[in-house]
């Protein structure tokens, strides 16, 4: 396997660095393609009310993968068929806004998401928002410079599913003007092998920067690369050269197209390459960086291409040998700040100078925690049997601490747990299905002034329950004896339901049991 590491002291910080796609664009996407089969994942055209072709990329409408917001279209002229329409949520008493997709646990994807605001609400500015990744606070999202310049704007995070399914969310911030909206979401299958250093069960990547050195023009992407990666030009004053030798992807574990090496940029012979890259200053942060690097000239025994790899100073590799067949150098835990310059120092022996042919940057963010694997499958199987729930029941119920589903409370610490449920008089219909009394940390339910019918589910194994208020539902069946050794419990409300039977003694007899269920149909 042609790839190596350096190894660096691990720091971690966050930061937001957003990736923009000029608008209007006549990139290779749009393109007649060949027949190359569509990338695995999901490509999601939001808010269109009809699947979407991109080159040889279906993009679906987003029926299915949310239940809330509104669709609008753009009317401007000469747009991507992909920026033509948006969803947008206006509901400002949710606290987050979730597409949700299958996935499978342990498998990486890269999630890229994009906006292009139009002007759809009547504004001169698009709002500023949040972006969320399961129970990760993924980034602020604020579009309004490259908007202005008749841009649009994307992110992506490379991350891992942590279940079933992946949920991709928007929330409001303090400074939210009007409604957020999204304009497409992507969640694209990778490979096994491809940043597989990084602890994915503890971080994501969000994407900084992806180039192809010493190339003008279009970026790169599907299908030359078929995870659908975009590889953006860059050239600076150095020397340009191009290389005609067989390139294979699979050499390399992050599997980089072909197409984004066979460019580089380069130097005289006993002279030192400096590349400044990327342009921009980059905040203290932990980073992920990968640079690969391909000697154009015909593969020989009698030639060779040698030099050390230094970035803002510090050794990254030494005596790297840039083969024709092509060699990848990364750290996985790398602090950057400020400017970030590449020098790469010839052998005194190499008879030609240094080259680089691409590089990626994503910046190391620490997940945000988890809430409990049984408290998740739980709320969401409860979600599934309710009617008329909040429109931010969908994502994780308890991450970001903020962004919590509405009526729900949960602890802090690891993992979380879910600790209360509140949604009196919020006019729910449904039931309450056996699976709530998973949810063992559960202090307190308070469900009254509802519609909810069917029987009440054995509770005795919620040891944690304090209170319980059903009441003024259309419950029915019986009261479960099991309930009476709940020993921290101090109040049941079952008043004003259709329960039969009797009441069991064990509750009736109680000490310091709030208990009342008149308004039923008891013996």
């Amino acid at each position: 396997m042609a790839s190596r590491i350096a190894s660096f002291p691990s720091f971690l910080a966050f930061v937001v660095v957003t990736v923009a796609t000029l608008f209007p664009s006549s990139s290779s996407q749009q393109q007649p393609a060949a027949a190359v089969p569509q990338p695995r994942g999901f490509y999601i055209s939001c808010g269109s009310d009809k699947d979407v072709q991109v080159g040889s990329i279906k993009w679906a409408k987003d029926e299915g993968f949310t239940a809330v917001g509104n669709a609008s279209a753009i009317n401007k002229p000469h747009l991507l068929p992909l920026l033509a329409a948006l969803r947008y949520f206006p509901d400002a008493t949710a606290r987050k806004y979730c597409y949700q997709l299958p996935v499978v646990k342990g498998t990486r994807y890269l999630v890229r998401t994009t906006y292009f605001y139009g002007g759809f609400d009547g504004g001169k500015e698009p709002p500023v928002f949040d972006q969320i990744v399961d129970g990760t606070l993924w980034s602020a999202v604020n579009t309004t410079d490259n908007y202005r310049r008749g841009m649009s704007t994307y992110f992506e995070m490379v991350a891992q599913g942590q279940g079933k399914t992946m949920s991709v969310c928007l929330a409001r911030r303090p400074d939210t003007a009007s409604s957020p909206f999204i304009s497409a979401l992507e969640v694209i299958d990778l490979a096994d092998s491809m940043y597989n250093t990084t602890d994915f069960s503890r971080f994501t990547m969000t994407t900084v920067v992806r180039s192809r050195f010493g190339s003008k023009g279009d970026i790169v992407s599907y299908p030359d690369d078929p995870y659908n990666r975009y590889w953006a030009p860059f050239a600076d004053a150095n020397p340009m050269v191009e290389s005609h030798s067989s390139i294979s992807p699979d050499d390399f574990w992050n599997q980089p197209p072909a197409k984004a090496l066979k460019a580089g940029i380069t130097t005289s012979r006993g002279k030192k390459l400096a590349v400044q890259w990327p342009t921009t200053e980059l905040p203290a942060a932990t980073y992920y960086v990968a640079l690969y690097f391909q000697d154009p000239r015909t593969a020989s025994p009698f030639s060779w291409r040698v030099f050390d790899v230094a970035v803002n100073g510090n050794d990254f590799f030494r005596g790297l040998n840039a083969s024709a067949a092509g060699v990848m150098v990364y750290s996985s835990m790398m602090q950057l700040s400020g400017k970030t310059e590449i020098l790469l120092t010839p052998n005194e022996t190499s008879p030609v100078g240094p080259l680089i042919n691409a590089g990626e940057i994503y910046q190391i963010v620490p997940l945000g925690g988890r809430t409990a694997t049984r408290d998740v499958v739980a709320m969401e199987d409860l979600a599934s049997s309710l009617k008329n729930l909040p429109p931010d029941w969908a994502g994780d119920p308890c991450l970001p601490q903020q962004h919590s589903w509405t009526g729900v409370e949960c602890s802090q610490g690891s993992p979380v747990r879910v600790l209360s449920l509140d949604l009196k008089n919020h006019g729910l219909s449904g039931s309450l299905p056996d699976s709530i009394v998973h949810l063992t940390g559960m202090k307190t339910i308070y469900l009254s002034g509802n519609n909810l019918s069917g029987p009440i589910p054995d509770l005795s194994s919620m040891h944690a329950l304090t209170a319980v208020r059903l009441d003024s539902n259309q419950f029915s069946g019986t009261i479960n004896p099991s309930m009476e050794k709940l020993a921290n419990l101090k109040e049941l409300h079952l008043n004003n339901n259709n329960l039969t039977g009797k009441i069991p003694d064990g509750l009736k007899n109680k000490a310091g049991l709030d208990l009342r269920t008149e308004g039923n149909k008891f013996e």
